[in-house]
């Protein structure tokens, strides 16, 4: 008997791989997600209601705002200072995704990095979001241009630093974010400077959503 009903698990939980379905047992949910179910927009959004995000994500206010700026200016060609455990990157991989365009995410911390790149993979983005281990202030040396968004989330003091290893590589029309200026207005104040007096960039100050006391400055380049 024992041996049936193993058997006949197993062969719902095949099915179920292959489907990608949702199957409840004895011994809780299992969720399987075959390579079209988790390419859905119903999967995506239940795997994003359910993201176990850390203080160092992104709000999901602030993340669909940045989704919303990627696919609305049709950005192609992208890139994220700061991954954490990619929640960011993932609902701007949906973006790039509709926009036929490509992120590049650059975080220094390897554990960081492979969490991204299991949870892009859980959504079926893994050829649309590439994850680049190292000290940014190195790594996006390599960056090939032209850029057309960039969200910057990473070490406060470093921004201004970040934008400028970027710069001769940004389009004009490209469109630069960047994360925690009010509370950390001190420790980025050379790069709030920049942006907000420079003749190349349009920059506006706001609060994307209610869940920080915080904001995000958006800079156009003009120029």
């Amino acid at each position: 008997m024992v041996n049936r009903q193993g058997e006949s698990m197993k062969r719902t939980h095949l099915t179920a791989v292959a489907l990608g379905l949702v199957v409840l047992t004895g011994a809780g949910l299992f969720v399987y997600a075959g390579e079209s179910n988790k390419m859905s927009p119903e999967f995506r959004k239940q795997f994003i209601d359910n993201f176990q995000r850390t203080s160092l994500n992104t709000t999901p206010g602030d993340a669909m705002m940045l989704r919303i700026l990627v696919e609305a200016s049709g950005a192609k060609r992208g890139v994220e200072v700061g991954t954490a455990s990619g929640f960011g990157a993932i609902n701007m991989g949906i973006a790039f995704e509709r926009t036929a365009g490509h992120l590049w995410t650059f975080d220094i911390d390897p554990k960081a990095v492979q969490e991204t790149q299991e949870n892009l993979r859980k959504v079926g983005l893994e050829k649309v979001v590439t994850c680049v281990e190292g000290d940014a202030l190195k790594t996006l040396q390599d960056v090939q241009g032209p850029i057309d968004f960039v969200f910057i989330d990473a070490v406060k003091r470093d921004y201004l630093k970040y934008l400028k290893i970027l710069e001769p590589k940004l389009k004009v029309g490209a469109v630069v974010v960047a994360d925690n200026v009010i509370k950390s207005a001190r420790a980025m104040k050379d790069y709030l400077d920049y942006v907000q007096t420079s003749p190349d960039y349009d920059t506006v100050l706001i609060r994307a959503s209610m869940e920080k006391d915080d904001g995000m400055t958006i800079s156009y380049k003009i120029k």
